[in-house]
Parts: structure tokens; sequence; C-alpha cells
């Protein structure tokens, strides 16, 4: 499976997808007409066989090529910056390169790709016709037990005791921005109650991307009876419906 790309810097980020994917504009995208329909046609079926995917650690110097050819820099040198990036590991400052050092840093990009871990699975998941509830299993880790989605309302409810609606995340057909997305959707969960000791920030994605399958992620932190998760939980997977 080809790569997916995404970049920190686009309308759809990966706040909690390194965080997540999460919509930056201040104001969300309005629901698209249908929104109902879309979402129970993009979640899951129950049972539902899916790839599961991480993120990679990359470093782009499409930039950095760009301007050192315009500055007319050894083209040896910077095959050599290119080849060690290539490895993911990050090239050193070569004055040949005929650019500053400052400008060797800006133009060098760290970013993240997703790629497939070649691990296939049934999604731990059960629907009827109100709504969509998640269970645990191998692979799952724990991330999406006890999260559910009701159909008609779009409300995602999360065992912590949390709910958060729905907003749209713009498509995306330029590759410069990160992932090709047609439509999508997300749900920012974030709450906490002294009280009871529960506690929750995470972010889910429903993405129905360029190349027509579905991927769906949840990146979530929580507390639960005061007890805390000691690091971000995360389930990236990609699927077709």
């Amino acid at each position: 499976m080809r790569a997916a790309r995404f970049t920190t810097w686009s309308a759809v980020t990966l706040g909690a997808l390194g965080a997540a994917l999460a919509v930056s504009t201040s104001v969300p995208p309005p629901l698209p007409s249908g929104w109902q329909a879309k979402i129970g046609t993009l979640l899951p079926q129950a049972g539902q066989t899916v790839t599961l995917l991480e993120r990679r650690p990359s470093i782009s110097t499409v930039a950095l090529e760009l301007v050192v050819a315009g500055a007319g820099g050894d083209r040896e040198v910077l095959r050599q910056v290119t080849a060690t990036a290539a490895r993911g590991v990050a090239p050193t400052y070569d004055k040949r390169l005929n650019i500053s050092a400052e400008d060797f840093k800006r133009y060098i990009v760290f970013q993240n790709t997703l790629a497939s871990t070649g691990k296939t699975f049934r999604l731990s998941v059960s629907r009827d016709a109100t709504r969509v509830s998640f269970g645990d299993g191998p692979y799952m880790n724990g991330v999406l037990k006890g999260v559910s989605i009701d159909l008609k309302t779009g409300e995602m409810r999360g065992p912590e005791g949390f709910s958060a609606r729905p907003v749209a995340v713009p498509a995306n057909d330029d590759p410069e921005r990160g992932l090709l997305i047609r439509s999508g959707f997300q749900w920012r969960m974030n709450g906490n109650n002294a009280q009871i000791g529960n506690g929750v920030r995470g972010t889910l994605n429903l993405l129905h991307l360029g190349s027509g399958r579905v991927l769906l992620s949840y990146t979530r932190k929580s507390m639960i009876d005061r007890k805390v998760d000691d690091f971000d939980r995360e389930l990236i997977v990609e699927y077709t419906r």
C-alpha cells in the first residue's frame, strides 16, 4: 500500500494524529446535506476487516533541492543530503550547497507519513439501525472501547461519560497539503469531571480518502475513576466500504 502523506500545516492537520487529524479553521465548516447518511455509510460494518496503519517520520527536501539548484550549489553534496534524508536521518549543513545554514534548516521539512503495517484484523464493532458501538480486540489496545456514535444525531459518546458532535472535514485534492480527502467528519472529545474523577481529551476522524478507502482514527488521553492513561492512545485503520 502506498504511504499516505500528511503535514502539520494544512486545513487538516495531525494535531491528534500527531495528536490526530484536526480541523484548524476557527469556524467549523457546516455539515453537508445528508450528513447522517454519509456518516452511516463511512462508519465500519460489524466485524469490519481493516488494515492497521502507523505514523512514520520522514524528511522532505523538495524545497531545499529547488533553492540549492537556483543558488548553483554542489549537486553531489545535494545528492548526499537527499540520500541521508531519505533514510530518515537529519542531514548536516555543508557550505558547498551555496546557501546559508539558516536557510538550510528552514528548507529541511520534518513530517510524518501514514503507512500500512501489513496487519489486517476484524474490528470489534457492532451496529444496528441507530448506533455504531466499538469494543476491544487484537491490535485495538482499548483505544475505542466503549465509544459509540448515534447514527441519527451524530453524537459520539465515550466511556468517560462525555459526548461530542461531528464537524465536517474540508475536502483536499492537493497532495502538498496533506491527505487526499473527498469528505469526512471529526469529533473533538473534551471533558472533565473532578467529582467522579473522569476526563478525556481526544479526536476521532472518519475520512473518505481520495483512493476511495475510509480512514478511521482515534487518539485520546483519558482518566476513568481517577486512573489516568500514562500516554496518548492511538488507533489508525483503513478499510473499504
